[in-house]
């Protein structure tokens, strides 16, 4: 039985890790991760955090964390470390230090890229296996190898074309603030579409908390699979996050919506040097291609300006760009991945 210990703090790593663990079949697993999976030392969830001002409130957490996986590591001959580097980094360091043996693979590397580049030196310092899922980060690290993107194995059903279904897909995101902040304009450009509206909602919400965070959502009908429901819409509505590359990947034409705290925007915008936010317009843009899909930030979320994308979009052109995202990322990253854990 394989025995390995994960720090996987994030909705969008669980849902990373989840075919891993099923290629693996027989493993203990301890660490951080979503109970789902069995027993964590903490639940992913207790890590959740949107923004920068967010993140301060779970210091203390945090290092309590890590001081005992440092302690659990001894446990383990393997680490698999998935994104979330303001907790992996350091969590990294305090392993290695201790437990120096130990070998440590780090899946979703930190976006050095976009900021904080001097990570690179910590990362490849303190980890033994650096697994890239985006082809262009050979150019940031000296010895990432690039392993595949994870939405190509998880992805089951991809459009082969246009299609015209009458059907609209919202996704506001996963984070209960960046959801109450985009669903009162997406239920006012709701009203103006002629289509059967999807609301996709997070699996892990219970009643009360769809009830608390979404308000009234008599006009859509609730799924909870956002690949499924980018299937089978002609359009979609999608928070920045990872579900714009699955929209990207699937081929469904979208619009990027951002609407954060004017703190953490006011942050981010002052740190972060990139042209564009939305993941698959950053990968088209370092091979020098033109951007897949429109991006509204902060007051460019009105509900003009969603309903101008919906009508005006071009469809074909949207869909050949991303038949092209696809043979980037060439080909799912999971049996790859695995080679570094067995």
């Amino acid at each position: 039985m394989k025995k390995l210990l994960v720090s996987s703090l994030e909705p969008s790593a669980n849902l990373h890790l989840e075919p891993i663990l099923a290629e693996l079949k027989e493993y203990k697993l301890g660490g951080i991760f979503d109970p789902k999976f069995g027993k964590p030392l903490y639940p992913s969830s207790d890590f959740s955090i949107m923004g920068f001002v967010d993140a301060i409130s779970k210091i203390k957490v945090a290092k309590r964390a890590i001081k005992q996986m440092v302690e659990l590591s001894f446990e383990y001959k393997k680490v698999l470390l998935i994104d979330s580097p303001a907790f992996n980094l350091p969590l990294a360091k305090a392993i290695k230090r201790k437990n120096p043996n130990i070998e440590i693979t780090y899946y979703i590397l930190p976006q050095v890229w976009a900021w904080k580049a001097k990570r690179v030196k910590k990362i490849e310092k303190y980890c033994d296996n650096l697994c890239s899922i985006l082809p262009f980060e050979e150019k940031f690290y000296s010895r990432s190898i690039y392993v595949g993107h994870p939405l190509l194995d998880e992805i089951e059903d991809f459009k082969d074309g246009v299609s015209c279904e009458k059907i609209v897909s919202f996704l506001p995101g996963s984070r209960r603030s960046e959801i109450k902040a985009l669903m009162k304009i997406y239920k006012e450009v709701a009203l103006d579409i002629k289509a059967k509206k999807l609301l996709v909602i997070p699996k892990h919400f219970s009643k009360s908390d769809i009830k608390e965070i979404y308000g009234d959502i008599a006009e859509f009908e609730v799924v909870y699979d956002a690949k499924k429901a980018l299937y089978r819409s002609d359009f979609a509505f999608v928070c920045s996050g990872t579900a714009t590359l699955e929209a990207s990947l699937i081929g469904v034409p979208f619009v990027l919506a951002y609407k954060a705290k004017k703190i953490d925007y006011f942050i981010a915008k002052r740190f972060v040097k990139l042209n564009h936010i939305g993941l698959a317009n950053i990968i088209l843009d370092f091979e020098g291609l033109k951007p897949l899909h429109k991006e509204l930030i902060q007051h460019e979320v009105t509900k003009e300006n969603l309903l101008n994308e919906y009508n005006t979009l071009d469809r074909e052109k949207f869909f050949n760009h991303s038949v092209i995202l696809r043979k980037l990322l060439k080909h799912g990253s999971c049996k790859n991945v695995i080679k570094f854990l067995i």
